[in-house]
């Protein structure tokens, strides 16, 4: 059995879509379930699960959970089905739609590799260009680089290496970690090493850290591009979330700390903060030369936010 297990969050019309899918085109080579954890949403998406889903098995968070805290309370969920436990769970962003086979052929994976952890598809935007979702795990130079300010000037070989460059997109590799928007995860290597790290991350990084923990344990991490599925990832624009800023970082802070020590953490925090500051006064230099003012007080106000916070 094949459990789906999404975390939405006010995103109701993008899981009905990505429900839709998994309706189209579900998995067949075994018996499919799907739970979704609602945290807290305000849009209506309990009443639409119930009315429109009813063969989804709901679990109504009262509070936000955040990708962490929502995950986990699904796995619990799950090792409670009737009938046992299932062979593996689908972590599924709710953004995220499948295509046609492509549930069966991670099993087929998973199958093939019978020491792999977690298997991570190959992820699509909707226009049909190559999303990255395969990863090595980062040293403290490619954390100063990678999704910074810096990343223009980033050495190409420091972040080919991040990104698994010297693999063909087509071929199947093991990896580190890939991305969670998308990964199939074997009951067997949950069951050893347990769920998400909640007291840590509320979301990003979470996935490569539980990564780190499963290959530690002896089993692999397979990136298979047989299998595709199309994810709407967030685009950037000019309005900036403060918040979602503070959890990128400070869950990347914390990762270093946890895996590399409080020297390295530290270092990288005061150098993420640093590039804050110098952020913070490029936008009031351009707020005080009249440039989009507007703007540049928001973006002002998040990187304050941010920096009031210390990344802790």
């Amino acid at each position: 059995m094949i459990v789906v297990l999404i975390v939405s969050w006010n995103v109701r019309e993008l899981l009905r879509a990505c429900l839709d899918s998994l309706r189209r085109y579900p998995a067949t080579a075994c018996e499919q379930r799907i739970v979704v954890v609602d945290n807290a949403s305000g849009d209506g998406t309990p009443e639409m699960l119930r009315q429109d889903f009813p063969e989804v098995c709901l679990v109504a968070n009262a509070t936000n959970r955040g990708f962490t805290g929502g995950n986990n309370d699904g796995l619990r969920r799950i090792a409670e089905f009737r009938g046992g436990a299932p062979t593996f769970v689908l972590l599924l962003n709710p953004d995220a739609e499948v295509t046609p086979g492509a549930l069966d052929a991670l099993l087929a994976s998973a199958q093939a590799h019978p020491r792999a952890g977690v298997i991570g598809p190959q992820l699509r935007y909707p226009d049909g260009s190559l999303q990255s979702s395969r990863r090595r795990f980062p040293t403290f130079w490619t954390a100063l680089f990678e999704s910074t300010w810096l990343q223009p000037v980033a050495p190409r070989r420091l972040l080919d290496r991040y990104y698994v460059r010297d693999h063909r997109d087509d071929e199947v590799c093991e990896v580190d970690w890939v991305v969670g928007a998308a990964m199939l995860v074997r009951w067997e290597a949950y069951e050893q090493v347990g769920g998400l790290d909640e007291r840590n991350f509320f979301m990003y990084s979470e996935e490569m850290d539980w990564c780190r923990r499963i290959k530690a344990a002896g089993w692999q991490v397979i990136y298979d591009p047989r299998a595709r599925i199309v994810h709407h990832e967030g685009r950037s624009s000019a309005q900036v979330s403060a918040q979602r800023m503070i959890y990128f970082n400070t869950s990347k802070v914390r990762y270093f700390a946890k895996h590399h020590g409080r020297t390295q953490a530290e270092a990288l925090r005061l150098a993420l903060l640093g590039m804050f500051a110098w952020q913070w006064a490029l936008e009031g230099a351009k707020y005080a030369l009249g440039h989009r003012r507007a703007l540049r007080a928001e973006r002002m106000r998040a990187y304050a936010q941010v920096l009031r916070c210390g990344l802790r």
